[in-house]
């Protein structure tokens, strides 16, 4: 649908809101009674009946709720307009729509939400019943959903009586408010009901005239030859045409008479009932009748120039009599081709059909409504919904048949590109996660088996990076035509997420055709790309599972094919993997060590152990890297590289990298005040945006001066969220904690990050330093390294030192920290004193004797650790 007929549907709703006068009025009890009902039977803390208007969500009725409007772009409700159906979100996190919306990440937390829509007999939809949560559901039966649309369409009709007994009450402000007398009088010819109007007309008041003969006022009567009926039509008869109107002489006060013009209308029954007309003085007949004749041009004009198809047929012969300058348009003929002839003759294909809808209308008698598609002579399609109303004609009481038509043919066509878009993937054409999980869904409900290939492509991150994320998008194009290419006819493709896919196999021979379409997959994803001017190479990791053998449920297929995914992508033979059991049962082992490590975290088990770091120069220790240590029940030492990268997965590394840092600083105070703690920072410390607030906190509980803590950040964090990770590590800098970045070398720096930062410290990685001896290149990178390090002014540390051959060259080579096995293991907080205090009288004694005589100043002390000792030092980071 275009913006434009999209405004004038949204507009036609809104009018149709604004004409029920229901906006901003008081409460009411019997819309308060259905919020309850629904909070009470569904077992929710919150319901409510929300209408949504142009700009905001505003709520008639609320249960559990403490705000009575929001704005409209937040509205849950508002997808349920738009979708003109029920909507379930069984749990608001899982849900891309709504996850970051502020009802679900603030005030009131909504977790659950069900709404079902309101709809007008106009067909427009208004709002919804809804009723929501704080705790997210695992389901929600069809039942629940059935009872909230009944609810619902009890609310519309509530609402729709309610504008009925509204504009009831306007009649009777109208009836007592008008200049046109209002007289009633029952059968016997007693007044019973005389308007103000009356009164100033006639100079009786109401309480003089109430009561007596309505001929003393007009001598011929209300009922004076006349003979209507006095019941009402029946549903299966028409109503009876108006009486038309009389001229009749009323008399004054005074004995005065003067014309009048009324038309009486019987009401009530025989048993009690009787005449009411409105009276008008007709001194100014000529007047009134130009009036009355303007009046008619008027209407004619607005009948002629209506926005909307509108015809009049003969209700016997079904010929047409009248048609608007809209109907001839939108037919495509001139009115007087049309006038006098029915559909059988101005539409042989099609007439038939036209006459059985204009015969349904008239032998129901109620208005009714039908959509048909229509061929114009010039061979164009549209779609015409119509409303045919039969009504009463000067000769016979439904003489008529009207029609009133509007082409919808942009409206279908929205519908069905939305629909489209609900289906399908935007950009690739193929199915979206939606339609894949309901498609999956109902494979596993009929017992069919089938198998899952996940896809997930391999270095497309480096096509965004390297080419932007327009480039990225076309070569997102061009793998989904690949994907449809190689794909048989029992299989189904849908793009899940950024850059994953799945293929779905049905039919025979799944596992057979999985590894063979698998194959093919792979070679044309690792074929070049080439688009826009650029060359892509990327690849593909295929994960392979089959229903019901690898699982009967979409998550546990899901996450079993994700699991055999990330084996193939560890692998890299260009090969899919099919999932079994041992991967079941590494994950099995991965979920009882997250369970483990997750006690471990909330009791404060994890250890601290530290390795000091040398001063080159003069040998002594001028600090310590904090290093997390783990010794779990079951499995005695967990290598860090397990448990840290286990905590960065599972999200506790915020928690235990502030245990780590608050354990260091609180060992630290009780160190000499020239010797500093480094900690090492996890990446994923910094996505909370709470780490400086965090470290500022740790250092006024252990009262550790900030000059006395270094904290160490690793290549990773830069590349990964550059930006933000500067802002916050200038922050902690400005109060006197030094920074320096860790493993240099290893990861994807960019020598502008020191143009960006002033680091205090650059560690070399110790694989550079485990190959200085032979290796001309890894001799070159540290001479390198310290050259930049000194031209900005910043410590060199060499970590994993392990000979003195190591020590003397990094030494020669201008490194001015050293840290290693050669000087000691990470060791327990209870050994750093006298760590320490060796240190001072070793240097002491040998501070004059050159770095190449001089033997490491630890390497000979006794070890009284109990902390399990690993060859490669790990702090609180995926190293």
């Amino acid at each position: 649908m275009g913006n434009h007929n999209f405004a004038l549907t949204e507009s036609e709703r809104l009018a149709a809101l604004a004409d029920l006068a229901i906006l901003d009025s008081g409460d009411e009890r019997e819309f308060d009674a259905i919020t309850r009902m629904v909070a009470a039977v569904l077992g929710v803390s919150s319901a409510a009946v929300s209408l949504i208007d142009r700009d905001r969500q505003w709520f008639k009725s609320r249960q559990g709720i403490d705000f009575r409007e929001t704005p409209r772009d937040v509205a849950f409700c508002d997808q349920v307009v738009e979708r003109r159906a029920p909507l379930v979100i069984l749990d608001t996190l899982e849900d891309e729509t709504f996850r970051t919306n502020p009802l679900v990440t603030g005030d009131p937390h909504i977790r659950f939400y069900a709404g079902a829509p309101l709809y007008l007999r106009s067909g427009h939809c208004i709002g919804s019943l809804c009723a929501l949560d704080g705790a997210p559901r695992s389901h929600f039966p069809d039942a629940n959903i059935l009872f909230l649309e009944e609810l619902a369409q009890v609310v519309s009709e509530l609402i729709e009586a309610r504008r009925a007994r509204y504009q009831a009450h306007i009649a009777a402000q109208v009836v007592a408010s008008t200049t046109d007398a209002v007289i009633a009088a029952n059968h016997a010819g007693k007044i019973v009901y005389w308007n103000e109007a009356a009164a100033h007309m006639f100079g009786h008041s109401a309480k003089t005239a109430i009561g007596r003969d309505v001929t003393e006022f007009i001598p011929d009567g209300l009922d004076q030859d006349y003979s209507p009926p006095c019941e009402t039509a029946s549903d299966e008869e028409p109503a009876r045409a108006p009486t038309p109107s009389k001229e009749l002489t009323g008399v004054r006060q005074d004995g005065a008479t003067f014309p009048i013009e009324l038309a009486p209308a019987p009401w009530g029954d025989e048993a009690n009932g009787g005449f009411a007309s409105v009276v008008r003085d007709i001194s100014a007949r000529k007047k009134l009748r130009a009036e009355r004749d303007s009046s008619r041009t008027f209407l004619k004009a607005v009948v002629a120039n209506l926005p909307s198809m509108l015809y009049v047929k003969d209700s016997e012969t079904q010929r047409y009599l009248l048609l608007n300058k809209k109907a001839a348009d939108m037919i495509g003929r001139p009115a007087m081709h049309m006038i006098g002839k029915d559909d059988d003759e101005l539409f042989p294909e099609q007439g038939d059909r036209y006459k059985q809808n204009d015969r349904d209308a008239i032998s129901g008698g109620m208005p009714r409504q039908t959509e048909t598609e229509f061929e114009r002579d010039n061979g164009e399609r549209v779609n015409i919904r119509t409303t045919r109303v039969l009504i009463d004609g000067p000769d016979r009481p439904g003489q008529y048949l009207l029609g009133l038509s509007e082409d919808v043919t942009e409206i279908r066509r929205s519908e069905a590109d939305r629909w489209r878009l609900s289906r399908y993937d935007i950009l690739t054409g193929l199915l979206n996660r939606a339609s894949f999980l309901e498609r999956v869904d109902q494979l596993i409900n009929d017992a069919e088996p089938f198998a899952l290939l996940n896809i997930d492509l391999d270095r497309f991150k480096s096509v965004n990076d390297q080419f932007g994320h327009v480039m990225g998008d076309e070569v997102l194009k061009l793998i989904g035509q690949r994907l449809s290419i190689i794909a048989d006819e029992h299989s189904e493709i849908a793009r899940i997420g950024g850059d994953e896919f799945v293929c779905l196999l049905t039919g025979d021979n799944l596992r057979s055709r999985a590894l063979r379409i698998s194959g093919n997959l792979i070679e044309s994803i690792f074929a070049p790309i080439s688009v826009g001017g650029i060359t892509a190479h990327i690849g593909a990791s295929i994960g392979v599972v089959l229903h019901p053998k690898d699982g009967d449920t979409i998550e546990t297929l899901r996450q079993n094919s994700d699991l055999a995914m990330y084996r193939a992508k560890q692998e890299a033979k260009r090969q899919p993997c099919f999932f079994d059991d041992q991967m079941d049962a590494a994950e099995r082992d991965r979920r009882t060590l997250e369970t483990h490590l997750r006690a471990a975290v909330d009791t404060d088990e994890i250890d601290v152990a530290y390795q000091p770091i040398i001063e080159a120069r003069s040998g002594d220790i001028i600090g310590f890297e904090a290093l997390a240590r783990w010794t779990q029940i079951d499995r005695g030492p967990v290598s860090p590289d397990l448990f840290i990268a286990l905590a960065e997965d599972c999200g506790l590394i915020e928690q235990l990298g502030e245990q780590v840092l608050r354990k260091a600083c609180r060992d630290a105070c009780s160190w000499p005040a020239s010797i500093k703690v480094a900690v090492n920072l996890s990446p994923r410390q910094f996505y909370s945006g709470h780490l400086v607030e965090t470290i500022l906190t740790v250092l006024e509980e252990t009262g550790l001066p900030a000059e006395r803590l270094q904290l160490e950040v690793t290549e990773n964090l830069v590349i990964q969220n550059a930006h933000e990770a500067f802002a916050q590590l200038q922050q902690l800098r400005d109060i006197g904690i030094r920074i320096s970045i860790d493993d240099f070398g290893i990861g994807y720096s960019s020598l502008s990050y020191f143009q960006r930062f002033t680091f205090d410290t650059v560690k070399i990685d110790k694989s550079f330093v485990s190959e200085i001896e032979g290796s001309q290149a890894a001799k070159a990178i540290v001479t390198a390294v310290v050259g930049l390090a000194r031209q900005l002014s910043m410590a060199v540390v060499a970590e994993g030192v392990e000979t003195a051959e190591q020590q003397k060259m990094l030494e020669d080579l201008g490194c001015t920290h050293l840290q290693g096995f050669l000087f000691s293991q990470p060791i327990a907080r209870e050994e750093i004193s006298h760590i320490v205090s060796a240190s001072r009288k070793t240097a002491s004694s040998e501070v004059r004797a050159s770095a190449i005589q001089r033997t490491p100043i630890l390497r000979n002390l006794p070890m009284k650790s109990n902390l399990a000792p690993f060859n490669t030092p790990v702090a609180v980071s995926k190293r």
